[in-house]
């Protein structure tokens, strides 16, 4: 057929789906509604993950019963709660977070400093007096632990403070 130019009929199995939109395309084109968190689209009042490729998709939801009432009772409650991804979550570091990663180091600082063995927080007696006396003191973890994942930190701040003192 094709040496005579006659083009054969196009293929209809194409997909319609839109290859090179991203879910900030559509928060910019649909506005307030929808939110992007962690490369998903999601429906600020309704708080579900649209698909951000299909168009069709999100129109669709916009105008079902669902989201109309639950915009309603979002735009009532006055109350801005998005939505985030689990990574996103887990990114953020919050006060609690860093202040019980400083009681630590202190801890570790401390009995390294009094020459105290580190198994000597295991002892039920110094974990009793921790969690009732120190300000997040019971979430102090046992002595493997701390000589693991914060020994080598207090080693490596004071080995750098050691340094700067010397020059």
């Amino acid at each position: 057929m094709e040496r005579f130019g006659v083009k054969s009929a196009p293929s209809r199995n194409r997909s319609k789906t839109a290859l090179y939109v991203t879910p900030q395309d559509r928060v910019s084109e649909f506005g307030s509604e929808l939110h992007e968190d962690g490369g998903k689209l999601f429906c600020t009042s309704c708080n579900v993950v649209l698909n951000h490729v299909r168009k069709s998709a999100i129109n669709d939801h916009l105008k079902s019963k669902t989201h109309t009432k639950r915009k309603a009772e979002f735009e009532e409650q006055n109350v801005r709660k998005k939505q985030r991804t689990l990574t996103a979550s887990l990114q953020c570091n919050s006060t609690a977070q860093t202040e019980k990663t400083s009681v630590i180091q202190d801890f570790v600082k401390m009995c390294l400093e009094a020459n105290i063995p580190l198994e000597k927080a295991d002892h039920p007696s110094v974990r009793a007096f921790l969690s009732r006396y120190v300000k997040n003191g019971s979430s102090i973890p046992k002595s493997d632990q701390l000589r693991k994942a914060y020994l080598p930190d207090g080693y490596d701040n004071e080995n750098q403070l050691l340094n700067t003192e010397d020059r």
